[in-house]
């Protein structure tokens, strides 16, 4: 079972930049792939992004081009740089931790509470 915790969302003007965190432990938390998915209200979940242990990286069309994903493997911990903020990126983001088919097939079986960003215009 790995424990999974997200911080850094907020409320935030368009063009402004945030940077979300989430923070895994627990048995085998520092060997899976690491990523994010958000979901907006009445709209389905989407892939963000993902990044494995060795810190090869995988992107989703949502929102691509404005955001970083990285990783510190000392401290379990993901991060997503979110820049050019626009209000259509107002949604819960969630982290998720698992093997890497499984979290990119949306499967995945670790999840976060989520973190609300809401973006003005």
């Amino acid at each position: 079972q790995v424990q999974v915790v997200e911080s850094g969302g907020g409320s935030v003007q368009a063009g402004d930049s945030l940077r979300l965190s989430c923070a895994a432990s627990g048995r085998s938390a520092s060997i899976v792939t690491m990523g994010w998915f958000r979901q907006a209200a009445g709209k389905e979940r989407e892939f963000v992004a993902a990044v494995t242990v060795t810190g090869y990286t995988y992107y989703g069309d949502v929102m691509k081009g404005r955001i970083t994903i990285s990783r510190d493997n000392s401290k379990n911990t993901a991060y997503l740089q979110m820049n050019t903020l626009e209000p259509e990126d107002s949604a819960v983001y969630y982290c998720v931790v698992d093997q890497v088919d499984k979290l990119l097939a949306g499967t995945g079986r670790n999840w976060g509470r989520g973190t609300q960003v809401t973006v003005s215009s």
